[in-house]
Order: structure tokens, then sequence, then C-alpha cells
């Protein structure tokens, strides 16, 4: 049998941009060919009340072959097919299928699993192609923090900590993440020519950059403030790309952790970055993130994205907020909000 064409198309529910190695959208978690398993099922069904098992056999193999191995329809299909393939074949089961076959079978859904994984990576990858050719173009500033004694020592002193409670590979891994994550800020510092210090680690809490001089301009700080989480996300998308091309299930743990890290930094309050990114936005601008955060906790249930909700609506009631529409900031809080969720939901 051959797989029907899996054209490039949008996600129905969320509008999302689909590459066409995907079976289910990697942000709202919608089956991309569910119109067409409804249609299959039907006729399955069909098929088995006329008695026509071969056919029923057919349909469901193909609705197997549009249906990520991580649906619950997936096990349900497979169930129906076992069933259907002693009454069509008698005496061929489950049990006696050569296991040369199930291996081939196991195989085939691991490599869709995985396509699809590699499929929302390049999705998102593809959305922050030019911040990632400026990471790349200011390799040289990400050394910066090894040449000094004071992040270099608290750098150790978190790895021994994490190192402890976790193994070398993930607290390696989450170390290099923070890293990443607070040299983004100093990066934005320097492009405004403010001085700023390489960050400092405390074990347990992450890390901090020391600013010597304040901004007067509310869009610089939020440019300076996001810019952590969006080095954030593209440093979880590369650990979670890895993870799936060299099959290392700790690269996905970094991945799931540093993403939910920077999800919590997108909180609008005290000294985190999205407080920073908040300030920017006038109350339109915050309404209209309140509104995004809701629907994605409708879909996802993510708990952080409840404490944004709460807080965010609560400056936004009791501030007036910016007096000019800052669109880079907003859509840089939306994007991190909905790539950062789509993130902690895709790796398992």
């Amino acid at each position: 049998m051959v797989e029907p064409e899996k054209p490039a198309q949008r996600c129905s529910r969320c509008q999302t941009e689909l590459p066409s190695s995907l079976l289910s959208c990697p942000l709202c978690g919608r089956l991309v060919y569910a119109d067409r398993l409804k249609e299959l099922a039907r006729n399955a069904e069909l098929a088995s009340a006329a008695g026509d098992g071969a056919e029923a056999l057919r349909l469901w193999h193909e609705a197997l072959s549009l249906l990520p191995v991580s649906a619950e329809q997936y096990k349900i299909i497979q169930d129906k097919i076992s069933g259907l393939a002693g009454s069509v074949n008698p005496g061929v089961n489950s049990v006696s299928v050569p296991r040369s076959l199930i291996t081939m079978e196991k195989a085939q859904t691991e490599t869709k699993k995985n396509a699809a994984g590699l499929g929302a990576i390049g999705l998102l990858l593809w959305k922050f192609k030019l911040l990632i050719l400026s990471v790349l173009a200011k390799g040289k500033l990400l050394l910066l923090g090894f040449t000094k004694l004071s992040t270099l020592f608290s750098m150790l002193l978190s790895l021994g900590v994490y190192w402890t409670a976790y193994g070398w590979r993930f607290a390696a891994g989450l170390v290099i993440s923070i890293y990443i994550h607070e040299m983004g800020h100093v990066a934005w510092l320097r492009r405004y020519g403010l001085k700023a210090e390489a960050p400092l680690f405390i074990p347990g809490f992450g890390a901090f950059v020391k600013i010597k001089q304040s901004f007067d301009n509310p869009h610089q700080d939020a440019r300076v403030g996001l810019a952590g989480p969006v080095s954030g996300l593209v440093t979880a998308l590369l650990a979670y790309g890895i993870s799936i091309g060299m099959h290392w299930p700790s690269w996905a743990a970094i991945a799931k952790v540093g993403a939910w890290i920077n999800l919590f930094n997108l909180i609008p309050v005290w000294q985190l970055d999205g407080n920073r990114g908040f300030n920017a936005l006038t109350r339109s601008e915050r309404l209209a993130v309140l509104v995004v955060t809701a629907s994605l906790w409708f879909v996802a249930r993510e708990g952080m994205l409840l404490l944004i909700l709460l807080l965010g609506a609560s400056r936004t009631f009791r501030e007036k907020g910016a007096t000019e529409d800052d669109p880079i900031a907003f859509s840089q809080y939306v994007i991190l909000l909905v790539s950062l969720t789509g993130l902690t939901k895709l790796i398992h």
C-alpha cells in the first residue's frame, strides 16, 4: 500500500503552518488528517458489517499510517487490525506474526515519530531563522563567560550541584542552556552600548546578569529582557533535535526543562524577563496576550500559563500600560508563549 501524499498545509484549529512530515500539530495537538481518519473509520466499519474483512483491514491500515504513534487512536486501530487479521487469514494472529514483521513495524512507527519531531523542530527553527543567524554571527560572545573567573567558578559550582542530583549529562546541558539564555541578555545590552558583566550562577536558582546602567526606554528594556527566553528557546529546540537525531533521552529532558524554565521567565512579575516585556505593551496588546495565554491553557493545560494569565490580568487591569504600541515586543512575547508551550507538550 502506498501512503497518500501529505502536502504542506495549515492546522485547521490554530492555523500553524505544518511541514508535510507532521501527522499532528506540534502546538495544539490536532490530528492533521482528522477528517480523513473519520471517513476511513466509517468506511471500515461499513465494510466489516458487510462481511468484507479484507477491505476493512485495508482501510484500517491506511488510517494507521495517518496517525502519530503517540495518539490514543493508534493502539485502538492496532487492536482492530489484529482482530481482523485472524478472521481474514485464519490461523494468523498477533501471536503467530513473524518477529521480523513486528520489528519492522516498530522501526517504521519509530521513524514516523522521529520524523514528526524533526518536522516540528524544523518548523520552529524556520520561524527564528534570522535570530539563529544573528546568534551564530556573534558566536565569539558566547565565550565571554569562560574568560571570567567569577562566572566560571559559579558555573562549575552549579554543575556540581545539578550533577549530584541528576547526573553529569543532564547537569551539563542544563548549565549550558542557562548560560546561553543569559548571554542573550548580554548580547542585546552590548548592542545598546550598555556595559554588562558575564552571568553569575546561583545553584538551584539559575543565573543573572548584573547591569551597571538602567534603561529609560521600556521598548529597549523589553528587547533585552525577551532576548533571554528567545535564546533559551533556540537552545531547547536544538537540544530536542539532537535527542531525536542521536537517540539521547537526556537531551530531550534538557530541552523540556529548558522550555519550562523559559516559559516560567515569561511571568510578568518582579525581575523576570516577562515583566520587562510586559512593561512595553499597551493595554490592548496586554489583553491580546491574555487571550493567547488563555487559549493555550485551554488546549495544553500547562499550569505555568495560569500564572502568566492571572498575574498578567492583574497588571492589565491595575495599570495603564505603555503609551505606544510595541509590535516587536508583542510578537516576540506571543511567539515565545506558543513555541515554549508547544515544546513542553511535544516532548514526553
